[in-house]
């Protein structure tokens, strides 16, 4: 439907105040997918949506579950189920957004990596939206802390990657709670055939929409190198020593690999981050805050745990693996070349896996661009330092602090410009504000010997 992307978010029937605050938040067009299936989500239909990330899928179903809310009624009535719990906070966050039209409607986030006890208490508080990974959910529904029986919309979010992931019985089981006139909404990257059968299973006649997932080539520029594997980590640093911005990602197809990478770029002075499924919630929460807010160039990941990445403008995108999959390759790949941003997609293959490149090439139609490889050696260049650095205080959304008044103690009593103060990002008990390199150290000062809200806080750098 290629105009299907001219259609005007006007054109809609919303709640007062929404289409206010969706032209705020600059929504004026919708995307394809948004346009192909918002009609029909608001008449009540069952949705199975195959579309890649940065479609504006979370916008979608969030406008159309947000829409339908009595807010009269302080009990669920609406669950999304997310595979991990990065993606179901960026998904909580954007809902919440749309949802600023009115202060009445009330999100509520539960997964797992966070005390249960805190989740019991606002559970009691009672909540309009549930967001969650179904390993808590289906833990609050065993201990009775949870119930589904007000709920209209269900919304399995990034549905192939839950699947994936071993969550198929929880899911079944959660879904057995909720009442059968339900509508079900489904978002996938994929349609593999336990997608299908779910959807055969929970829902009822669901409009499908397909949303391309080939990238151009002249939005993504990819480039193949040929390498053998003990050459990766020197091509490695000798390609991002060349194309070195301010936020790359580099896929591995193993947890021991992502460390390994990651170890390797620090030792040859850029700033590197793994990213993995063996790794804490509380350092998967620092490294994806520092590679967020720019004061971490490279993240280095697997595919799950890159999954709910908040990354507005991510310029390069490197497979050190080829994905096993050419699905997974394209959605790779998709992270970056936004927002009608140019990206660059780096892929090395070792001499046995032309098979792959095969596959890419029969998946996309696209011809893969063979570049030609640079004498894998040392990495003689020093890389630019990272624009950003990261300041991290002992004090958080319990002790009452808000993003304003973080920023206001910086620019106010701080005196530094706004401009030099990046993405503010507040947890239960720690606050983290990117700041400019070069006044970093100003920002430092300011907040270790002054106050935020009439308080002191304790006040560190992050390396």
């Amino acid at each position: 439907m290629a105009m299907s992307k001219q259609l005007a978010f006007s054109t809609l029937q919303l709640p007062d105040g929404m289409h206010d605050n969706l032209s705020t938040l600059g929504y004026e067009q919708m995307t394809q997918v948004q346009a192909d299936s918002l009609p029909a989500m608001l008449a009540g239909r069952d949705m199975l949506a195959q579309a890649k990330t940065g479609s504006g899928k979370t916008a979608a179903f969030g406008i159309s579950l947000l829409a339908k809310l009595q807010l009269n009624k302080y009990r669920v009535q609406v669950l999304v189920l997310c595979p991990t719990r990065e993606l179901a906070d960026q998904v909580s966050k954007e809902l919440r957004r749309l949802a600023r039209f009115t202060q009445n409607i009330k999100i509520l986030t539960l997964c797992g990596g966070k005390p249960f006890g805190p989740q019991l208490g606002s559970l009691e508080h009672g909540a309009h939206i549930v967001v969650g990974t179904p390993g808590r959910i289906a833990e609050h529904l065993r201990k009775g802390s949870l119930k589904l029986v007000d709920v209209h919309t269900l919304v399995l979010d990034e549905a192939d990657r839950m699947l994936d992931m071993g969550f198929r019985e929880a899911i079944a089981g959660i879904v057995e709670t909720i009442p059968p006139g339900r509508q079900t909404l489904m978002f996938s990257a994929t349609y593999p055939d336990d997608v299908l059968a779910i959807s055969r299973k929970f829902q009822q006649d669901p409009l499908q929409v397909r949303v391309e997932g080939v990238h151009s080539e002249e939005v993504i520029s990819q480039h193949f190198y040929k390498v053998k594997a003990a050459d990766k980590p020197a091509l490695l640093a000798t390609l991002l020593g060349k194309h070195y911005p301010d936020s790359t990602v580099v896929f591995c197809n193993t947890k021991r690999d992502c460390q390994s990478v990651a170890d390797a770029l620090n030792a040859e002075g850029f700033v590197a981050r793994a990213l993995h499924g063996d790794m804490d919630q509380r350092d998967r929460d620092l490294v994806l805050v520092q590679f967020s807010n720019s004061s971490c160039p490279v993240l280095v990941a697997t595919d799950v745990a890159a999954r709910g990445l908040d990354v507005k403008s991510l310029k390069v995108v490197v497979n050190y693996d080829l994905a096993r999959d050419p699905e997974v390759h394209v959605h790779r790949i998709g992270r970056t070349g936004r927002a009608g941003e140019e990206g660059r997609a780096i892929n090395f293959y070792e001499p046995s896996e032309t098979f792959r490149l095969e596959a890419i090439e029969s998946y996309s139609g696209i011809t893969p661009r063979l570049a030609s490889t640079p004498v894998a050696e040392a990495w003689m260049g020093e890389p630019a330092p990272a624009p950003m650095v990261t300041l991290c205080i002992d004090g958080g959304r319990k002790d009452r602090l808000r993003p304003g008044d973080i920023l206001g103690a910086l620019t106010g009593d701080g005196g530094l410009p706004g401009k030099d103060i990046g993405k503010i990002d507040i947890f239960d008990f720690r606050a983290y504000v990117a700041v400019a390199r070069k006044s970093s150290g100003i920002a430092y000062r300011s907040l270790k010997e002054g106050k935020i809200k009439g308080r002191s806080f304790k006040v560190r750098k992050l390396s």
